[in-house]
């Protein structure tokens, strides 16, 4: 990409980012952690992000370095016919995404307004969300930045209110209800979330002024704020005995102030996801227009969140990873280690049983209880794999 279409501050990247940790769906995934105690449930944040967040800024740096969009960048390891097919199951995972984080919006927002204004219909919420996301798609992502930054400083206030709520008040040490979760578990929890990004952080990046320092600064923003909802959800779940967001809100005395959150929060957050669909729907169709496709995708995932209830949250988390963890091991060690750059050749069938064969060691794993998570493991399975296979093909076509 040329530099003059390299339009993005770093300062912007940063707010990006921290804006998309800024999100109900963080908190509600730190609440799950409560069965293993605010120590252990702390380490594992630390622990996760860390993974997780080395990986993003490595999957971040192939857009801003090539300045290909995240699923283009997909066609130097798996030629032009794989990478439709990840694109096809990463709309699907954008689609899954935005419909999740309408759902738990409308249901966080259904539960404050009941008690303060006697008023409860999730379906409207759910509409009144969609709308939001809509508006802030339809607007584009440098026209509206400005509000998109005072926003995601409103909401970083009335996070840090929540925040104090649970600092200043005796949080208990021991794990909360609910079922049990072990720390590897919880340490996978975290990487997910990063890794929910992986398919997305190249379609900003790519267009950074300063990709290097540009991407590592905003994956830091990320990072901090992530760890910091994550941990708010954790300790907020121990204090209050529930994972019920509306609850611990409203037991903060956020109030009116609660419905702002929540709807901005999800509106901020899931206009990315609806923003990359198109970036994905153009790998495939180029000249198709993104704006378009990311509308059309918040319109379904809105119908989506209206007649689908919300189940198996942490199964979606691991079904990303599953996906994307190996896929990315690949790319990572073409990229980096053996310097491809050819988006050129039409399917890469080695790469594509390779990628296979880490899906499916994915799945095995994660009935197992390992202290790093699942995908850190998995990913240096499948790298060394990978760079093996490259070096007896290497020898074979010698």
């Amino acid at each position: 990409m040329e530099n003059t279409e390299r339009q993005f501050s770093t300062l912007n990247h940063f707010i990006l980012w921290f804006g998309a940790s800024i999100s109900i769906a963080e908190i509600v995934t730190g609440t799950l952690l409560a069965p293993l105690g605010l120590e252990q449930g702390l380490k594992s944040i630390l622990l996760g992000h860390v993974i997780g967040a080395s990986i993003l800024t490595l999957a971040g740096l192939i857009g801003a370095c090539s300045g290909l969009s995240a699923t283009a960048s997909f066609r130097i390891s798996f030629g032009r016919y794989g990478s439709y097919v990840f694109s096809v199951l990463n709309m699907v995972q954008l689609l899954g995404w935005t419909a999740v984080m309408i759902i738990c919006g409308s249901k966080a927002i259904d539960g404050i307004s009941r008690v303060l204004l006697g008023f409860e219909n999730e379906r409207l919420w759910c509409l009144f969300i969609g709308g939001l996301i809509l508006i802030w798609i339809s607007r584009g992502l440098q026209a509206i930045f400005r509000i998109h930054t005072v926003v995601v400083a409103a909401l970083f206030l009335c996070f840090m209110a929540l925040a104090w709520q649970v600092i200043s008040s005796p949080v208990p040490t021991t794990g909360g209800g609910g079922e049990g979760i072990s720390f590897g578990s919880g340490v996978e929890l975290s990487v997910t979330m990063c890794l929910s990004w992986l398919p997305l952080i190249s379609d900003y990046s790519r267009i950074l002024k300063k990709p290097v320092s540009g991407t590592i600064i905003g994956v830091t923003g990320y990072f901090l704020g992530s760890m910091l909802m994550f941990s708010i959800g954790l300790g907020a779940a121990l204090l209050a005995g529930t994972s019920e967001i509306s609850e611990m809100l409203l037991g903060a005395g956020l109030g009116l102030a609660g419905l702002f959150i929540v709807a901005f929060s999800t509106v901020t957050n899931t206009f990315l996801d609806a923003h990359s669909s198109g970036v994905s729907a153009a790998n495939i169709l180029p000249g198709i227009n993104e704006r378009r496709v990311g509308v059309c995708v918040c319109a379904l995932g809105t119908l989506v969140a209206l007649f689908v209830p919300l189940s198996s949250y942490e199964d979606f988390l691991y079904f990303i990873g599953s996906v994307f963890a190996p896929l990315f091991a690949i790319l990572l060690v073409d990229f980096f280690l053996f310097r491809r750059r050819d988006i050129g050749q039409s399917l890469n069938v080695p790469n594509l049983l390779l990628w296979l064969a880490g899906f499916i060691v994915y799945r095995l794993l994660l009935s197992t209880s390992i202290f790093l998570g699942t995908t850190f493991p998995v990913m240096c399975i499948i790298a060394l794999a990978c760079v093996l296979m490259n070096l007896a093909l290497g020898k074979r076509r010698a």
